[in-house]
């Protein structure tokens, strides 16, 4: 048991190495963005489709990766798709023509999916052998790759050009992966290795639950969403903030979200994943309202980097909950919900961008906090995210 318990704990940073390393790559691929359109003669709009295909690459993955993990195992799916990580972002940046940026730029978003539901099955994995809550400071961890990624990559970039910056990331992941991949967690049992016919896991797996935790963790992305996109538009347009004011709104959110991740797992140990869930949801909620009501831009900062620490520990909470749902695999539960969930970043650009149009920024911050409202209320759901290890594993998977 004590040897057990120790390859556990090896396997827990193991798994926080995946995610710093996925994150790593969204950060770095962040300041690269901009230099797609005089690299490629396109527009803006052009590359809003790119990245639109990048999004569904990555949702439609995430439908699969279920069937993945029940038939191989969360740990080989993860250090495959890790070590896939290496070069997609090479593969973007090197890209001679539209045609072939659109399929990196789809394999990217589908490497990235993949790989994102795998650590998450890891993760409840680890967090099954420890008897404790992990998940939210894993997601801590891949706030802090895409914190290095965004800033540090932008710096490499500016320095050593695009190309250089894009292989040196690559050289990162790759090790890191490498690094981390011998002491992932073993699965609890060796899918492959069952006796009799397997069972077919599905596409869309019929349990209620999961589409309930599912909209939860939208309701939840979609406030980030829209921080990450239109905070700075609005500070600008409604308070006539400047450029390095209004840049803050997402910078204070991201920050305040990366701190409460890490200190997320020990409240959640403390006081329960419905309880953490539900106070989370009202304080990004207060958040959110403050900011839509805020008299000055100051004040608009201070309600968005509130949201952050409410926003932090919800999606974390629901992955754990969907991973340790009875009777249901948990690859394929962390799969749904995961794309679910990032159905609100991949939407919110889009649909908040009318919504304002027609309404104004103040009544869709408004309209978020009661997302976030709702997703306090419906807080009772997640309370297998509590489950201990005898539980957990009493439990057969579908």
């Amino acid at each position: 048991m004590g040897k057990d318990r120790q390859q556990a704990r090896i396997g827990r940073w193991a798994v926080a190495a995946m995610f710093g390393a996925n994150g790593l790559v969204m950060g770095a691929w962040a300041p690269q963005i901009p230099l797609l359109l005089p690299r490629h003669q396109i527009t803006e709009s052009t590359l809003g489709l790119l990245i639109l295909g990048l999004g569904i690459g990555a949702v439609g993955s995430m439908l699969y990766s279920g069937r993945l993990i029940a038939a191989y195992g969360s740990r080989r799916v993860v250090v495959l798709f890790g070590m896939l990580l290496a070069p997609v972002l090479p593969l973007v940046v090197f890209a001679p023509n539209i045609a072939l940026l659109a399929l990196a730029m789809a394999a990217m978003g589908a490497v990235i999916g993949c790989m994102d539901v795998a650590m998450n099955a890891n993760a409840i994995v680890v967090e099954r052998r420890l008897g404790r809550a992990i998940m939210s400071s894993s997601h801590g961890f891949w706030s802090l790759g895409g914190f290095v990624g965004g800033a540090l990559g932008g710096l490499v970039l500016a320095r050593i050009g695009s190309h250089w910056q894009a292989v040196l990331v690559g050289f990162l992941v790759a090790a890191m992966v490498a690094g981390a991949a011998r002491f992932v967690a073993t699965d609890d049992a060796a899918p492959i290795a069952t006796a009799g016919p397997r069972r077919k896991t599905a596409l869309f797996p019929r349990h209620a639950i999961l589409w309930i935790l599912g909209a939860m963790a939208l309701f939840s992305m979609v406030p980030e969403g829209a921080v990450l996109d239109w905070a700075a538009l609005y500070l600008a347009r409604d308070f006539g903030a400047g450029v390095a004011t209004s840049g803050l709104a997402f910078g204070l959110f991201s920050a305040t979200m990366a701190v409460m991740r890490f200190a997320g797992d020990s409240i959640r140990n403390r006081f329960g994943a419905v309880v953490t869930l539900r106070a989370s949801g009202l304080l990004g909620a207060a958040g959110m309202l403050l900011a839509a009501l805020a008299p000055s831009d100051v004040v608009a900062l201070i309600g968005f980097a509130i949201s952050g620490l409410g926003v932090a520990n919800t999606v974390p909470i629901m992955f754990s909950a969907a991973g340790n749902q009875p009777g249901i695999a948990p690859g394929a539960g962390i799969a749904t919900v995961t794309m679910l969930g990032y159905c609100g970043i991949l939407l919110a650009p889009s649909s908040i961008g009318f919504a304002a149009e027609a309404v104004g920024f103040r009544v869709v911050y408004a309209m978020l906090a009661v997302l976030l409202v709702v997703v306090a209320a419906l807080a009772g759901q997640v309370i297998a995210a509590d489950r201990t290890p005898a539980q957990a594993a009493s439990v057969p998977a579908t």
